[in-house]
């Protein structure tokens, strides 16, 4: 059994359902096994369909912390693993000056300038970014978001670490966790992911989900909105996404239409209120102005 006490996949589909994120059986079964078998998972898929909430469920259903890493364009191992506090360093040699009384070479004649040296690289300078951070602190679920944004020789050095579960900070030594984090990787695929780091993870792609568990991820995440409301709320964002839109709204955003029109008093909907409230799921103007052009037709479907 993994140490997280999961001993199956429909064990993990409650635990994970106890925090409001639905998940099938697919979904379930390889999140179990990414447990059970101590494999990152990757998870691919369109934006908006629950890529990063499973992440944000594993760790409340897991009682574990969430470590986020967000990836963009440019990043590097040091932005991901640590930095020293330089402005504190500063302080440090600086008060070190001011207690010694300033010579020739900034310290008191005499001084140990090699202890003073390596003590501007001790703990109490470490400033850890999430990958150090998960590793120390484990068990912990460490998400690293849109991974396609990265590039390739992030790539290399997250195959790295996740092949080892360990780092080395020359000033310190090597960091290694005792218990590896549950990673969890998302991408939109924005470009391919390479092969090397696939083949690490166990992987799977998330779709939009179909009517029925979108009205019952509604229900259970904005319990206050009606169920006529809801169910005709997921029946439009789910005819939109098949409309070729720009940006097709997420389940975030049936959410927020959802809630959105319950704020404003609607109890059903009808082409006025979708009017009003559609900034909350369709978010780029030529995709609004193509929707409230079409809003009659696809309501009296």
């Amino acid at each position: 059994m993994n140490p997280h006490g999961v001993t199956a996949p429909a064990q993990l589909a409650e635990r994970l359902a106890s925090t409001g994120y639905l998940c099938d059986d697919a979904l379930a079964t390889i999140g179990f096994l990414a447990l059970e078998l101590g494999r990152p998972l990757l998870l691919e898929g369109e934006p908006g369909t629950g890529k990063t909430a499973l992440a944000e469920a594993l760790a409340e259903s897991l009682g574990l912390p969430l470590v986020r890493l967000q990836c963009y364009e440019g990043i590097d191992a040091a932005q991901a693993l640590y930095d020293w506090d330089f402005p504190r360093q500063i302080l440090h040699l600086r008060a070190v000056e001011s207690v010694s009384g300033a010579g020739a070479n900034g310290v008191r004649e005499g001084a140990d300038l090699e202890a003073i040296e390596a003590g501007l690289f001790s703990e109490r300078f470490l400033l850890a970014r999430p990958v150090l951070q998960a590793l120390r602190e484990s068990p912990a679920v460490l998400l690293i978001d849109e991974v396609d944004r990265a590039d390739d020789e992030f790539e290399a050095f997250l195959l790295e670490v996740l092949s080892t579960y360990q780092v080395t900070i020359p000033e310190l030594g090597t960091v290694k966790a005792i218990t590896p984090p549950v990673v969890v990787l998302t991408s939109n695929r924005t470009r391919e992911v390479h092969d090397a780091l696939k083949r690490r993870c166990l992987y799977h792609w998330i779709d939009h989900p179909g009517l029925d568990r979108e009205v019952e991820i509604v229900r259970s995440r904005a319990p206050e909105v009606s169920r006529e409301l809801g169910e005709q709320v997921v029946a439009l964002v789910q005819r939109l996404r098949t409309g070729g839109l720009v940006k097709a709204p997420g389940v975030a955003e049936t959410i927020d239409w959802a809630r959105a029109l319950d704020r404003i008093g609607s109890r059903e909907l009808d082409v006025e209120s979708a009017a009003r409230t559609l900034g909350a799921a369709v978010k780029h103007r030529e995709d609004a102005d193509r929707v409230r052009a079409a809003l009659d037709r696809m309501l009296a479907r």
